[in-house]
């Protein structure tokens, strides 16, 4: 009999392994920490591996419980995906769950793995996972600049945050290059195009200072957080204004859910429909934008407010007193827009107030 205990009902742990792309060896070595806790009599099993056929990662497959997955029928195809019930089910103490920011088919009951991954963790069951920096939602247009390629598939920053562990599995571009020709990572007829697209040194070396500065500074941030320090020292809460302006909007977000995840705070993302806003007279089209954005504030960690006002800059001083916020960031204004802004005043008395209440302003590029 196996006298691997069940684990006891209480939030689970969350473990991340992050990498600078793929084929650095996140899933390898979550399988052999796998082997290690299965070999010291821990409940550990396979929820959820992604080997992309490469030999020495299936390999390491063998010897290990793994749960079966979830069959699913979608547009006349048989797909496999994480099978949350059977884990919840089985309830092992440690599951180890890959491809953290998989988009689950239509019908499931989460629409992306990482929700998974939170029931799994609320029902008291260790995780851990892995994500490649590129999927990080906050990143996600940083890394779009070095690789010219727009990752669609995304994880909240809030993941990390929630981490009790972030690990980076680092190699040298050359090391990371030799992988890929020895058909370690992609198969052969992939190789020459990734050498030459994605797989340059240049790009690796931009890469691996993301994800090298991503792990440090998550780990100084929980450090700062969880180690006993002055308590006058007053916790960062941000608030992010948005307008109806969509990629405006989504900008603001990702860049507070930024500043948010490196000060570890709490934050807001604001919306004042003024009268000019109102349902009968906003286009759908701005509607739809504004529920996605609302959607995506809120995956991201934040606490969505929606406030209906005359006045924005009046709305923006309430919500700040009632939240108790430090920071409010906001887009860098049009030109005209700053002109009316200045001209009514309204602006000048907003600035005025946040620093008569000892408020930061952050005027985001």
């Amino acid at each position: 009999m196996d006298d691997r205990s069940t684990y006891q009902p209480g939030k689970g742990k969350l473990k991340i392994y992050i990498g600078m792309s793929a084929g650095v060896g996140k899933t390898y070595r979550m399988l052999q920490e796998a082997h290690s806790l299965y070999n010291n009599h821990v409940n550990v099993k396979i929820g959820y591996i992604e080997t992309h056929r490469r030999k020495e990662t299936e390999a390491l497959i063998e010897g290990l419980p793994v749960i079966a997955r979830r069959q699913v029928f979608y547009k006349g195809k048989q797909l496999e995906e994480l099978d949350v019930q059977s884990i919840l089910l089985l309830a092992p103490q440690v599951v180890i769950i890959d491809e953290l920011a998989h988009t689950n088919i239509p019908g499931s009951k989460n629409e992306k793995r990482w929700q998974d991954v939170l029931d799994v963790i609320e029902a008291g069951i260790d995780v851990i996972t892995a994500i490649n920096i590129q999927h990080i939602e906050s990143i996600n247009q940083e890394v779009k600049k070095i690789t010219g390629v727009e990752v669609q598939e995304t994880v909240p920053d809030k993941m990390l945050q929630l981490a009790n562990e972030v690990v980076n599995i680092d190699l040298t571009a050359d090391e990371l290059i030799t992988r890929l020709k020895e058909g370690k990572i992609y198969d052969t007829s992939k190789i020459q195009q990734a050498l030459q697209n994605f797989f340059r040194p240049d790009k690796i070396l931009q890469l691996r200072e993301l994800a090298l500065k991503e792990v440090a500074g998550q780990v100084e941030r929980k450090v700062d957080y969880e180690v006993t320090r002055d308590n006058l020292l007053r916790h960062e809460k941000f608030l992010a204004c948005m307008s109806s302006n969509h990629e405006t909007a989504q900008h603001i977000i990702r860049k507070t859910a930024r500043l948010a995840s490196y000060y570890n705070s709490t934050w807001f993302v604001l919306y004042v429909q003024t009268p000019k806003e109102s349902a009968d007279k906003i286009p759908l089209a701005a509607q739809r934008h504004l529920i996605n954005n609302f959607k995506m504030a809120t995956e991201a960690g934040a606490e969505v407010l929606q406030v209906k006002h005359t006045n924005i800059a009046e709305a923006i001083m309430q919500t700040c007193i009632e939240k108790e916020i430090t920071t409010v960031c906001i887009g860098k204004p049009h030109l005209n827009l700053l002109q009316v802004i200045l001209s009514t005043g309204a602006f000048n008395k907003l600035l005025k107030e946040l620093s008569i209440n000892d408020i930061d302003l952050i005027i985001l590029s």
